[in-house]
Parts: structure tokens; C-alpha cells; sequence
């Protein structure tokens, strides 16, 4: 028995429902804070942070490049708190990612705006950004691995879809909250001070960065890899410790490659589905804010369910083959999604964002039991991290801005559907490429040879 299923083994029952509650608390108000910023970037950034006399497309698109800055800082945040994840420990980087992202997030609610201090107001906003782009970057691993590395291994796929939960239950805050905003304000309250509500209410994760580090032990697997580092240095080996980034990027290249592929459509698709879809809808479609809020928050309250239960699944049957079936559904629904999106019917519009979640969840609910299962825990909060975050800066944080490009450029919605089709292509290639590992132990050792996570 390796020491994670052994540690989870050991671990008492209400130590695993601590574990389990801050791992999907914690990610449900990290993403809660990232996805707020994408919505206030959709309805209210565009005329509160850049000049009022450009076009109204540059304005979408200057501020949806500010929110894609994010998605370039979350590598670098993989990278950072990935080393840190490896060596200082899971539970103590998942807190210092949490306090920056909730102070980060605060001080986007205290802004003044481009009407007070001209471009200073976007410049500090692209700071910020940045900022949660780095917090993000490096929470998801934290929260991933202290969820399946405290799981027996029949139940790694279940435990892991916590963390993953935490993305609608954050996206359904992060909406619910808007959209009870803008119906008891006047859109002009909401634009000159409403919107900021949300960034303050943020202060909490600083709250539930100090339960985690003052209430919960780290991983059985880092606290065995501890105690064998320590017994090799009692022992006399004096080799010093590769930094766990450059490990895995040199030993497991592919295995990086693979999880970035394997995420790209989920990524992807998620954010044409939340965040262009709410542009799309208003500017291009003429409908109102509330509706389609509505829609998006229907769809997300869903896939709360849909998450554990797709993960449920994986850990009986597989995660390749859920992964696969996901892939394909969502890449021919990016068809019929958009054809239902033109009618301008909300109920329709509802229907095709849910049908479209409940084949991303297909994916994203095995996500973090795969990737733990790929990497060794010397370099797994690294090379997870790593593989999430650098899919992240190609699918998620250009989709809105492709969408909007490609709606303006070919004046049809046909043309993003051929793009999401092709991003669900590259997820499939990947995944197909993935050895299947739901059955045995979480590796102690991923073999040496580069192709080890790759079939034949």
C-alpha cells in the first residue's frame, strides 16, 4: 500500500471531511474571485476602466485582454507554487495562494476608475490581474492534491472532484451575486459602486486561508516524502535536491504536453460557454444582462452535480474512457449549442449551455484524480500544475478574445463552433495518448522513461 491510500486510510473520518470541505471551499472562493473579474470584464469594465470614446468592440476586447492576462500569469503561478508545492508542502502553498488572491481581489473593489485617474486605472487593474492570475495558478494544485492524495484509491476520482466543484459552486456565486445586484439597483448605482460589492466580499478566503494553515495537517504522500528525505540525510546523502520543476520538466516533458492537451477543450469551452456567451448574448444578440446571467448560472448550478458524478464513474470504469466520451460529445454539441444560442429564446439558450457543461463536466470531474495519477509525488503539485496552467493561457484566456475576433471577422457564430470542435480534437489526440492508471496505486514512481505516460 503506498502512503497515500495508507495515510487515507489512517486518517479518521471527520479528518476527511475537514480535508475534503476546505478543498472545495477553498477553490470555490479562489475561482469565485477569478470569475467575478471575467464578469465585471463582460458587462461594466469596458465603460469604467478604459477611454468612453473608442469603439465598443475595442472596449470588449481591451478589457477581456486584462482578464486574459491572467491566464498568462497562471503558468508562471504553476511554476512558482508548484516548486514550493513539491518542497515546502501542499498545505502551506495552497494558503499563500489563497491570501493573494483574496487581497488581490479586495483591492480590485476599492479602484477608482479611468474617470478619476485616467490610464492608471487599467494599468493598476492589469496589475491586479496578474496577481490573481499567479494566486490561481498555483490554489488549484493545492487543492487538487490535498483532496486525492488523502483518497484510497478506489475513490481518488470522487475525492478529487471537490476541488472541481469548486469552479461552478465559485461561478454560481460569482453570478448569483451580480444578478441580485443588478435587480435591486438602478443599472446606474450598479455601474458607479455596485460592482464592487463582490470584489470586497473576497476578504473572506483570507479567513479560510488561516482555518486551512492553523487546522489541517498536509498529505500523507508529502509527509512520507519528508520523512524519507529526512532519513536520507540522516543516512549521509548529501546529494543536493533538484529544484522539482526543472525534474519534471526534464524527465516528464510529455507527460506535461499530454495534461495541457487534455485540458484545452474543457478550459476552452468553459469560457466561451460563461463569459463570451455573456458579450455574445448582449451586444450581439440584444439580450438582456439578467437572462443570460440567468442562463449561465443554471448551467453552472448543474454542473455541481454533474462533476462527482462523472468522477464517480471514472473511478469504476475508467478515466480515459469518460475523458473520451466527453470529448466527442462536446466537440459535435459546439453545433447545435451556438444554433440554439441564435433563436435568442432563453429557454433554449438555457438548455444548450447545461447540455454543453454536462459534457465539459464529463471531463473535468476525472481531471484531478488523471493528473495526480500521472506525475510521482516527488514533482506532482509541479508537473499538474504546470500541464493545467500553460493549457489555460492558450484555451481560456483567449477564447473570449478569439470569439469575439472571429464573430466580428466572419459575422457567424458557425465559425467559434469550428473553433471549439477543433480545440475538443486536440483534447481527444491527448487523452487517447494517456496510459489509463484509475486501477492501481497513485505512482510512487512514474518510470523514468519519458514515454512513460504515453501508450506503446
Amino acid at each position: 500500500m503506498t502512503s497515500s491510500s495508507a495515510g487515507a486510510a489512517a486518517a479518521s473520518p471527520g479528518t476527511i471531511r475537514k480535508v475534503l470541505l476546505a478543498a472545495c471551499a477553498a477553490s470555490s472562493i479562489e475561482w469565485y474571485d477569478f470569475f467575478i473579474y471575467l464578469t465585471a470584464a463582460a458587462l461594466v469594465f469596458p465603460a469604467l476602466f478604459f477611454p468612453a470614446d473608442i469603439d465598443p468592440v475595442a472596449g470588449v476586447l481591451a478589457s477581456f485582454s486584462t482578464a486574459a492576462v491572467g491566464f498568462f500569469a497562471r503558468p508562471v503561478g504553476g511554476v512558482l507554487f508548484g516548486h514550493f508545492g513539491d518542497r515546502l508542502g501542499r498545505k502551506r502553498t495552497l494558503v499563500i495562494a489563497l491570501l493573494l488572491m483574496g487581497i488581490a481581489t479586495t483591492l480590485v473593489g476599492l479602484l477608482p476608475t479611468y474617470s478619476t485617474i485616467g490610464i492608471w486605472a487599467a494599468v493598476a487593474l492589469f496589475v491586479l490581474r496578474i496577481c490573481q492570475g499567479l494566486a490561481v495558478g498555483g490554489q488549484w494544485g493545492g487543492a487538487m492534491l490535498l483532496a486525492t492524495e488523502y483518497a484510497p484509491p478506489d475513490k481518488r476520482g470522487f475525492y478529487g472532484s471537490f476541488a472541481q466543484v469548486g469552479v461552478p459552486v465559485g461561478l454560481v456565486l460569482g453570478n448569483a451575486f451580480f444578478l441580485i445586484l443588478a435587480a435591486v439597483q438602478t443599472p446606474e448605482a450598479f455601474n458607479a459602486w455596485g460592482w464592487r460589492i463582490p470584489f470586497l466580499a473576497s476578504i473572506v478566503l483570507i479567513g479560510l486561508a488561516m482555518y486551512i494553515q492553523l487546522r489541517l495537517e498536509d498529505t500523507p504522500a508529502f509527509r512520507r516524502l519528508q520523512e524519507r528525505q529526512q532519513e536520507a540525510q540522516e543516512e549521509g546523502d548529501g546529494a543536493q535536491q533538484r529544484s522539482p520543476v526543472l525534474q519534471v520538466i526534464r524527465e516528464h516533458p510529455k507527460q506535461i504536453l499530454l495534461a495541457a492537451g487534455a485540458f484545452f477543450v474543457v478550459n476552452g469551452a468553459f469560457y466561451v460557454m460563461i463569459t463570451g456567451m455573456l458579450d455574445y448574448g448582449t451586444r450581439d444578440l440584444g439580450l438582456s444582462r439578467s437572462a443570460m446571467l440567468t442562463a449561465v448560472l443554471i448551467s453552472s448550478v448543474a454542473q455541481i452535480l454533474m462533476l462527482p458524478a462523472w468522477s464517480i464513474l471514472s473511478d469504476r470504469v475508467g478515466r480515459r474512457p469518460v475523458y473520451l466520451a466527453g470529448a466527442v460529445l462536446l466537440g459535435l454539441w459546439a453545433f447545435p449549442l451556438f444554433w440554439l444560442v441564435d433563436t435568442r429564446n432563453i429557454v433554449l439558450i438555457t438548455v444548450a449551455l447545461l447540455l454543453g457543461q454536462l459534457f465539459l463536466s464529463m471531463m473535468y470531474g476525472p481531471q484531478a484524480a488523471l493528473f495526480s495519477e500521472m506525475f510521482s509525488r516527488q514533482v506532482r503539485y509541479s508537473g499538474a500544475s504546470i500541464g493545467y496552467q500553460l493549457a489555460a493561457v492558450f484555451a481560456g484566456g483567449l477564447a473570449p478574445i478569439i470569439m469575439v475576433w472571429l464573430l466580428d471577422t466572419t459575422g457567424t457564430s458557425f465559425s467559434v463552433s469550428l473553433y471549439m470542435f477543433a480545440m475538443a480534437a486536440l483534447t481527444f489526440f491527448s487523452v487517447y495518448l494517456v496510459t489509463e492508471t484509475y486501477e492501481g496505486e497513485m505512482a510512487e514512481d512514474v518510470a523514468e522513461e519519458e514515454g512513460a505516460a504515453t501508450k506503446g
